[in-house]
């Protein structure tokens, strides 16, 4: 099974190599992988460039936003699988798109998704421990979502759910989320191990956008049919432990 991951970019010199490398040193062998950049006027494009060979596809244009990016590096991927990893992330290990194809292929299955790791800018130490808990379509409507950066997919479910919609600039994941998981009966599995490392700091993560993510939240429950007031409560009180357990995580470390 080819599998096509996408990165998007912009402006992200002091993380984009980490992420790439991530990429290229995966052991499993058939990997198409595509950057789309988003016209970075830093030193991003130049180090792009020194992975060309090794890149399927790289794109620089200007765009309007991360999803508009994303929805670039979905019309060029060919893969059965598709997966993204952002530009200030990596994955957890060399063997993880390995064990994601394997889950596919022992399975019948369009969705999977596993556990996460934020952590600091220098990646030594874990911020939030997201594990996300197996799939239940009920959870839905408190707000529960997998962690976007760990979900792969058939690449077939674009065509029935469609791209990411480009009119939410934080909470187009979320929304694209929903539609596969509550508006449409995607067979799901998942697979209690970490994929990725983010760092804190990306789109998603920013305090100072946090308003704005919960306005688009709000927004995408209602049009869903959920109730968006109940969802997004239960959604922000539930993360409260992330942070909690991993603090307690990282001092039981400092022990041992």
């Amino acid at each position: 099974m080819k599998v096509s991951i996408i990165t998007t970019c912009l402006n992200r010199e002091a993380t984009i190599r980490g992420s790439i490398e991530s990429v290229l040193s995966q052991t499993y062998p058939d990997i198409e992988y595509i950057v789309v950049d988003g016209k970075s006027q830093d030193g991003s494009l130049k180090i792009i460039n020194e992975y060309k060979d090794r890149i399927h596809h790289i794109v620089c244009e200007a765009d309007n936003g991360m999803y508009e990016a994303i929805n670039k590096g979905l019309r060029l991927a060919t893969g059965d699988i598709v997966g993204f990893l952002h530009s200030d992330d990596v994955f957890y290990s060399q063997d993880t798109i390995s064990r994601i194809v394997k889950e596919f292929e022992n399975r019948d299955i369009e969705y999977v998704y596993g556990n996460g790791l934020y952590v600091t800018f220098g990646m030594d130490q874990v911020v939030r421990d997201w594990v996300s808990g197996e799939f239940d379509k009920e959870k839905l409507k408190h707000g529960w979502l997998p962690l976007h950066t760990t979900v792969f997919v058939k690449r077939h479910i674009f065509d029935r759910v469609g791209y990411y919609n480009e009119k939410y600039k934080i909470a187009s994941d979320s929304d694209w989320q929903v539609r596969c998981l509550y508006l449409n009966d995607t067979k799901v599995s998942y697979i209690n191990e970490y994929i990725v490392r983010m760092r804190m700091g990306g789109i998603s993560t920013s305090l100072r956008l946090t308003l704005r993510k919960w306005r688009e939240d709000l927004q995408l429950f209602r049009e869903a049919g959920l109730n968006p007031f109940f969802s997004l409560t239960y959604k922000v009180v539930s993360k409260m432990p992330q942070f909690v357990y991993a603090k307690l995580k990282n001092k039981l470390m400092s022990f041992l």
